[in-house]
């Protein structure tokens, strides 16, 4: 009976240490990548022209739209190493407020642009600005979640993308209906400088300098966390360049390339198959915006299955594969607007879906110390191809004056995504004894793999 009392005391202590990480650090650090993200996709719709003047404004082609739309990612890559890097031997918490002032700055700057290469300046230095963003939150969050929590976490932080896009369609084209574009911009881009405070004062870069936490939860997380990155620490005196001189690293880099090609230039060029149904502007926002609450879905799933069966190389294959399957479908049925708008609402999700596993496998791979700076590797020259994309996308509609071979080709690349993604490293497992007080102070073990 007595055992029976401690381990129920063990489990509960443990769900309310979750129970309060989850709603402290995801929330906060949700909110503040959507920000991000509705900085990104609000040009979706300002580049769009049956709602914004912004193309006639700025003397715009497609060609010029998917650039504009993927200078951002040229940016994106300069700061992705530094980020990773200060956050891992700095603090992620500081590395991001900076940040938080850099892109608001840079994102009503996009508002005051008077010409195209105004407004790519300003968006390349927008990109500069958010770049480091990244590999920080996901060294904040494998400071704060244990393995067997982190596709989870991820996942539900990466909810930011569809969440931002959803949001962001209503807010961008209720903005556009009583504001030009200009203005639009920079009420959008004032939004960094309002959860700057909350930011600053919720996190915390490890859970020993969280004073809301317990010093039972504190050492409870900090043992698993210590026990867990011990165990991926390579030999003593191995250089760091050695330790990310991995082929496994090139492999991600091309995964996350096509991975982002197909997630942005679906994005950018989404609106293209809806301009001719003649919906209303609030008709339009919606079905821009479901796409994307059904990708919030689908991340959840997979991320909580991910966790569950603690695998990920074939989760992110997966979704690669409904992705890419989809996308070629919606092409082939485009004659059938329905029918391939219903195949488009299963192809946007997939790149989203894979990112929880597709992150937890570096921070369940690599030393502690090399995570920042593989994070910012791989997601620099992999968002590349947030660039690649909407430009290819782009460049190609303006040659064969249909998005057909265009999303064909972003389709394919999603399915070579998949078969690339059994390439990936396993996860070590690991056995480790967490020790746990119970709250009759009795100690209790338990083994965890």
């Amino acid at each position: 009976m007595t055992n029976s009392v401690t381990t129920y005391a063990v489990i509960r202590n443990i769900r309310a240490m979750r129970e309060q990480r989850w709603l402290r650090i995801i929330p906060v650090a949700l909110i503040m990548y959507i920000i991000s993200y509705v900085d990104r996709t609000n040009i979706s719709l300002t580049l769009d022209p049956s709602i914004s003047s912004m193309m006639k404004d700025l003397f715009m082609d497609d060609r010029l739209k998917g650039q504009a739309a993927g200078i951002f990612f040229l940016g994106y890559v300069l700061l992705q190493l530094p980020g990773g890097y200060l956050a891992s031997n700095w603090s992620a918490r500081k590395v991001i407020s900076i940040f938080l002032i850099a892109w608001g700055v840079c994102a009503v700057g996009c508002g005051l642009a008077k010409t195209f290469w105004q407004f790519e300046i300003a968006r390349f230095l927008l990109g500069v600005a958010e770049s480091g963003v990244f590999p920080a939150t996901t060294v904040l969050l494998a400071s704060w979640f244990p393995r067997a929590e982190r596709a989870r976490a991820n996942g539900y932080w990466n909810l930011c993308q569809p969440i931002a896009v959803v949001a962001s369609a209503h807010l961008t084209t209720g903005l556009l209906a009583h504001f030009d574009w200009q203005r639009t911009l920079m009420f959008e881009g004032a939004l960094p400088f309002i959860w700057l405070p909350i930011w600053w004062f919720c996190i915390r870069d490890h859970p020993r300098e969280a004073n809301w936490l317990s010093s039972q939860e504190r050492e409870y997380l900090e043992q698993t966390l210590e026990r867990e990155a011990s165990s991926l620490e390579p030999t003593k005196g191995t250089p760091l360049v050695s330790r990310l001189a991995n082929p496994s690293l090139l492999v991600m880099i091309v995964i996350y390339f096509l991975h982002n090609c197909a997630a942005y230039g679906c994005m950018t060029f989404l609106t293209s198959g809806l301009k001719a149904m003649g919906f209303s502007k609030d008709q339009y926002g919606t079905l821009f915006a479901i796409p994307y609450a059904v990708t919030a879905v689908i991340m959840i799933l997979n991320s909580w299955h991910s966790d569950k069966t603690r695998e990920r190389r074939g989760h992110v294959a997966a979704v690669y594969t409904l992705s890419g399957g989809s996308l070629i479908l919606s092409v082939l049925l485009r004659d059938h607007f329905w029918l391939s708008y219903i195949l488009m609402c299963l192809a946007i999700p997939g790149p989203f879906a894979a990112m929880a596993p597709f992150w937890a496998i570096p921070s369940e791979t690599m030393p502690r110390a090399a995570l920042g700076l593989v994070v910012g590797i791989v997601n620099a020259f992999g968002n590349l191809g947030g660039f690649a994309g909407p430009f290819i996308a782009g460049w190609l509609s303006k040659e064969t004056g249909n998005m057909a071979t265009s999303f064909t080709v972003l389709g394919t690349g999603m399915l070579v995504a998949a078969g690339l993604a059994f390439l990936l490293p396993k996860a070590v497992a690991v056995t480790t004894v967490v020790t746990t007080t119970t709250l009759s102070d009795e100690p209790a073990a338990k083994s965890v793999t």
